[in-house]
């Protein structure tokens, strides 16, 4: 690419997964990807390997998109900073107590999720805010000085602040910041990254940013510095913002990763006018689920390792099976597979240094990897040890190598079914009704299986399947969240009560999304959370003239019954404001004049029923309006497909596979939704 070449922008995503680190280059209305291992020691190298592919010479006009897994592994593996949590004398022990939720009721070997901090990193100081935030104690004058020496002391790094209710006045939090800030330490205040009421999950919430932003910082600080680019973070609500910001932000990029599939994957299936999908994005080390019905999933109820956050996230379920999941012989002589993954260092035996056979060693014995085509044609696999590995774990089961095999694949997929049934069945979704998106570079080995196991009729799979979160992370928006606690009974709940209280918090989002990201249209999305009086939970529902109304048909859907008659009450109020920008149309391409794809090769595949010789196709020879009949194996340069039997597939303009089950009948729906590809 010469820079004469170049438009105005040049855009690029770079999703850095636990086994490999994916890359999605926007040159106008081209779309050029890479794919590389990772590098776990250091995230930036595999980066630097990307831009390498790409460039001989940064462009000066380049924008990096970055989905990070740094803050996740930092987290899970308890590497983040020595962080001093500082809270109201008394309530020392709220991270401990929590809220005394059991997972299993009647399990008396419940083990609490790992500390993050040490009991002696919590320090309370003398002071008392009232809810309504007039004060009952003062803040102690000696402070200051305590903490300072505190800090000192223990060889702090980060500093959470979380007093009670000071979500209704934030100064005596703000005042214990001033009294910190000699020490030029980051300090993470409740009142400004969470000001609602609940204790333990606003204290969790601050603790986890405390804890992690000095190492985002850090990382942030070594790949700018190195890059002298423009250079975005992906959030965990599916938008994006500039780097600088970010660092105060460490806890928005605990699933930035993730939230980059999903968002491709909503942004594809808005294009193609596909209203309902379920994403199934299953990479080397796990795999993410998520319902999009007609717009992405969020929560504010995302656990991580067992304690609450309580920022917005889009709603992902994850699952550790993916294609680096280690099987092994249990006690009780079961195989079992996962959670543990091989990732990328050693990764599977296949790969050539890996001693534990995997999810992808499993795919590989059983023909549904080719050698000379895997990660296009750049990495080679090693059969025999996989073959010798195979024998012996099948040894300890009393299985044959190809039982063992078939067994690896029908427990993962059992496991990645039960992950889509939770966020579907389990929330009264039928996942018939939805398609099923299947992107990263494991899921079209499993797809189709999985769609047979859970009765679902369509499956999507995306032109850069291997690749959709770094696309996803292209082509998405700069927006910052909002949120504020407002207690109002239900006779104080009208419109224009609640307007003024808006004000302040949008003059201030605006204000600030302009300083961060640039001029621009700005999109607002205002949400009050309500519950009935007396409850103890509530519900988000949008702010409009019929938000009572709406309160109701969500308290139905949810939970089977609404109480129209009973008094609500208002208990906090957020907003987002989105900064749209426009993107390059995706490209398209020429329609075919025939049906009929040319076939690669042919190999024999294992299947439960038996060894089946199929088709072999390249996906790069495949274009719209070609036709291909299960069984058949597509070999694209970042992912494999397996169109097993009973399934077709049709190619659309945007050069998406578009397959139907066909084992269980079809009906008029099924063959329109076939139908928009073209055939």
């Amino acid at each position: 690419m010469t820079r004469e070449n170049l438009p105005t922008i040049l855009k690029l995503g770079v999703d850095t997964g636990g086994t490999f680190t994916d890359f999605v280059l926007q040159h106008g209305d081209e779309i050029k990807t890479f794919k590389t291992l990772s590098t776990p020691d250091d995230p930036s190298k595999a980066i630097f390997q990307g831009l390498a592919h790409f460039f001989n010479e940064l462009p000066e006009n380049l924008e990096i998109v970055h989905g990070t897994t740094v803050a996740t592994n930092s987290f899970l593996e308890r590497k983040g900073a020595k962080t001093l949590l500082v809270t109201t004398a008394g309530f020392e022990d709220i991270l401990r107590i929590g809220r005394q939720n059991r997972p299993n009721l009647y399990d008396l070997g419940v083990e609490r999720p790992r500390e993050i901090i040490p009991p002696e990193n919590c320090a309370g100081v003398r002071e008392r805010l009232r809810f309504d935030g007039s004060v009952q104690t003062p803040l102690a004058e000696n402070t200051g000085r305590r903490l300072r020496r505190l800090c000192r002391e223990l060889e702090i790094e980060s500093v959470a602040v979380c007093l009670l209710h000071s979500y209704a006045d934030p100064g005596h939090e703000k005042k214990i910041r001033t009294n910190l800030a000699s020490l030029g330490l980051p300090i993470t205040l409740s009142a400004e990254l969470l000001p609602e009421f609940r204790e333990y999950e606003r204290l969790t919430t601050t603790l986890i940013n405390a804890y992690l932003a000095p190492v985002i910082s850090s990382y942030i600080k070594r790949l700018s510095n190195s890059l002298h680019h423009s250079l975005a973070i992906q959030q965990s609500n599916g938008a994006v913002l500039p780097a600088q910001a970010i660092e105060k932000r460490a806890v928005h990029t605990l699933l930035s990763g993730p939230a980059g599939g999903v968002q491709g994957a909503f942004q594809l299936a808005r294009e193609i006018d596909i209203p309902q999908i379920i994403t199934f994005d299953m990479g080397g080390t796990s795999t993410d689920v998520s319902l999009c019905d007609r717009q992405p999933s969020l929560t504010r109820e995302y656990e991580i390792d067992g304690y609450p956050l309580r920022i917005q996230v889009l709603d992902i379920h994850t699952v550790g099976a993916g294609g680096g999941s280690i099987a092994r012989v249990d006690r009780g002589g079961l195989l079992r597979v996962g959670p543990e993954s091989a990732g990328a260092d050693p990764g599977p035996v296949c790969y050539g240094k890996g001693n534990k056979i995997t999810v992808t060693d499993a795919d590989f014995f059983l023909g549904r990897l080719i050698n000379e085509a895997f990660l296009g044609g750049r990495m080679r696999l090693d059969f025999k040890t996989v073959i010798a590995k195979m024998t012996k774990l099948g040894n300890k089961l009393k299985l044959s190598p190809q039982e063992t095999a078939l067994g690896i694949i029908r427990i993962v997929n059992s496991g990645m079914a039960k992950a889509v049934r939770a966020v579907s069945l389990e929330r009264g979704y039928n996942p018939r009704d939805f398609s099923l998106m299947a992107y990263g570079g494991a899921s079209g080995l499993h797809c189709c299986e999985l769609a047979e196991e859970l009765g679902v009729r369509q499956i999507i799979i995306p032109a850069r399947a291997g690749i959709l979160s770094a696309q996803g992370m292209v082509r998405s928006n700069p927006a910052l969240d909002y949120s504020r606690a407002l207690f109002l009974a239900d006779n104080e709940l009208h419109s224009t009560t609640i307007e003024s209280a808006f004000v302040s918090m949008l003059e201030q989002g605006k204000k600030e999304i302009f300083k961060l990201c640039g001029s621009g249209a700005i999109q607002v999305k205002r949400f009050l959370d309500l519950r009935y009086q007396g409850q103890s939970f509530e519900l988000t529902v949008p702010f409009d003239s019929d938000f009572r109304i709406n309160f109701h048909k969500a308290h139905k859907k949810n939970f089977g019954y609404a109480m129209e008659t009973s008094p609500l009450e208002l208990i906090s109020i957020r907003c987002t404001l989105r900064l749209k920008r426009h993107f390059t149309p995706l490209p398209r391409q020429t329609r075919q004049t025939t049906t009929r794809a040319k076939a690669w090769n042919e190999r024999d595949i294992i299947f439960a029923q038996g060894k089946e010789k199929v088709e072999i196709f390249l996906r790069k020879n495949l274009a719209w309006g070609h036709e291909l009949i299960g069984p058949a194996l597509i070999i694209d340069d970042y992912t494999t497909i397996l169109l097993t039997q009973g399934f077709k597939a049709g190619v659309d303009e945007l050069g998406n596979l578009l397959l139907q089950n066909c084992s269980g009948g079809s009906n008029t729906e099924d063959m329109e939704w076939f139908n928009k590809s073209g055939h």
